[in-house]
């Protein structure tokens, strides 16, 4: 009996596979650490071999907890990691390493491009703002800097196509990435506007051919069939983008309502439902992505702030160094405990911190590659606990920066990612953001959305409402209101943290400067 289905969620630290009933019951779950390599100059790059390896480990080790796996799986879905450059060449060999989406090289080049004529051309087309994350950036980056790479290229895959080409031989990609990147939105085909406006028309033949996983699959290889120890043959079906799928398992669709989901990870997201191309909002700033969901018709707009819990390590990290000096050794995870009662102590709204920690700056809903972390109203009774607290606050100020400039907030924001497990942080976001938040209790949110797809795709199911009914529903949690007294306290502080980021885009650029000279 075939009642098992895998999704696989290749993410920026850490790839799972994991295995779920057909119903979207988890059975067991497989991950490997992932690692990547800073450069200087604000590379990012991965090994694709290694990744490719790993994740056939990750299948390896699922077959070991489920000893009649094989035998009993329906299909495979594939997500992960979005934005990067993962080039092959004629022989389906990688070219080089992967270019991640964290990688900054492309910085000026985008800020050059977004100061043009051809920026809102652009966006009109993909519905996404231009970032240093991007593939086309990349491509830009690569012909003015390494043109040799390009040159030896023959097709230009995101993660989870490349891990798709691995299972089934294909190469192919999907229509988020194949669109927020170089396509229109409306038609979920290329565009040769967007290419023409980016000067990469001679790349054009590196874009691979768009499949859309809802209503295909391809078998898993042979070859692969050895690598995994699953059975030649098994449907693989490539799934959205790792934020997409995270959304979709996560409970961002919804056949009654129109939610607003936030993912409280590594990165923030924050996503709105959006029934309809025409009822796509594209801002002024020309910032944020658009991307379809697996459901006719239906698109998820988001922005997204480029650091969002490597702001709490970054203190957290500040503290194990302290004590160390001290002869007192902890482990981040070890303060992890003591985040509720910092905030117990704290008075709520007294500072301001920005959290752009990340070296390649932020990207919604400014894009900015100068942008830089900071604290604003300091002073001498403030220790410890209001940092931290100011930090979490940061965090769901940048969500609520995120949100206004999509528009109206939603009334219901489904949460999910690891940070989201702690009541005090979802105190925090629900009061900052002025709405209801529901909590996904879905471990694998990203696996679990990939899952979903398959099973409609193979059928499973006749429709993804069908799907959401099984998989998504009995894993929210219950509504949890906001403090009407706390909300209006983050009212009044709100526009002055939009005041002080877009005041300080001078000074981020002066400290750039400031840098390369010393």
């Amino acid at each position: 009996m075939k009642d098992i289905v895998i999704g696989i969620d290749a993410g920026t630290s850490v790839i799972k596979s994991v295995a779920f009933t057909l119903a979207g019951k988890q059975l067991a779950d497989f991950a490997i650490a992932n690692t990547y390599e800073t450069l200087a100059g604000g590379g990012v790059e991965q090994d694709p071999a290694r990744t490719w390896a790993d994740t056939a480990k990750t299948l390896q080790g699922l077959c070991e907890a489920i000893p009649d796996l094989p035998d009993r799986l329906s299909a495979i879905a594939v997500t992960g990691q979005g934005d990067g450059t993962w080039l092959i060449d004629k022989h389906a060999k990688p070219v080089g390493n992967a270019w991640l989406w964290l990688d900054g090289r492309a910085g000026s080049i985008v800020e050059s491009f977004n100061q043009g004529p051809h920026q809102k051309t652009r966006f009109h087309e993909t519905g996404t703002g231009f970032a240093a994350c991007q593939q086309s950036a990349h491509w830009l980056w690569m012909k003015e800097h390494a043109p040799e790479l390009l040159k030896k290229s023959a097709a230009g895959f995101h993660c989870k196509d490349w891990l798709y080409m691995n299972l089934t031989g294909e190469q192919v990609t999907d229509p988020t990435e194949a669109c927020f990147t170089f396509g229109n939105f409306r038609t979920l085909e290329y565009s040769d506007t967007v290419l023409d406006v980016l000067q990469l028309q001679d790349c054009e033949h590196l874009l691979p051919p768009v499949l859309d996983g809802i209503n295909h699959a391809h078998p898993l290889t042979e070859q692969a069939a050895k690598a995994t120890g699953l059975v030649a043959g098994t449907p693989v079906v490539l799934a959205y983008v790792d934020v997409i799928c995270s959304a979709l398992g996560a409970g961002l669709y919804d056949s009654k309502e129109t939610p607003g989901c936030t993912i409280v990870g590594s990165t923030g997201i924050h996503m709105k439902l959006i029934r309809g191309a025409d009822q796509v909002v594209l801002n002024d700033e020309c910032t944020g992505f658009t991307m379809p969901m697996p459901v006719a018709g239906v698109y998820t707009q988001l922005q997204s702030n480029l650091a969002s819990t490597l702001n709490i390590d970054w203190i957290l990290d500040i503290a194990v160094e302290v004590l160390a000096s001290q002869g007192t050794a902890k482990e981040r995870r070890d303060l992890l405990p003591a985040i509720d009662q910092w905030i117990a102590q704290s008075t709520p709204a007294d500072l301001i911190y920005q959290p752009y920690i990340l070296e390649a700056g932020e990207r919604g809903p400014m894009i900015s590659n100068t942008a830089r972390a900071g604290f604003i109203g300091l002073n001498t009774r403030h220790g410890f606990a209001s940092m931290v607290t100011s930090v979490i606050e940061g965090l769901a100020l940048a969500g609520r920066d995120c949100y206004s400039i999509m528009g109206d907030l939603p009334d219901e924001i489904r949460v999910t990612g690891g940070a989201a497990r702690s009541e005090s942080l979802r105190k925090i976001f629900g009061n900052v953001l002025g709405a209801r938040l529901r909590p996904s209790n879905r471990e694998e949110v990203g696996a679990a959305g990939a899952a979903m797809m398959a099973t409609v795709s193979i059928g499973h199911y006749d429709s993804m409402d069908d799907c959401v009914v099984d998989w998504v529903t009995p894993t929210l949690g219950d509504v949890e209101d906001c403090d009407p007294a706390l909300t209006k306290r983050y009212d009044s502080l709100f526009p002055a943290y939009v005041e002080a980021r877009n005041a300080l885009q001078p000074v981020w650029k002066k400290l750039q400067k400031h840098g390369e000279n010393t």
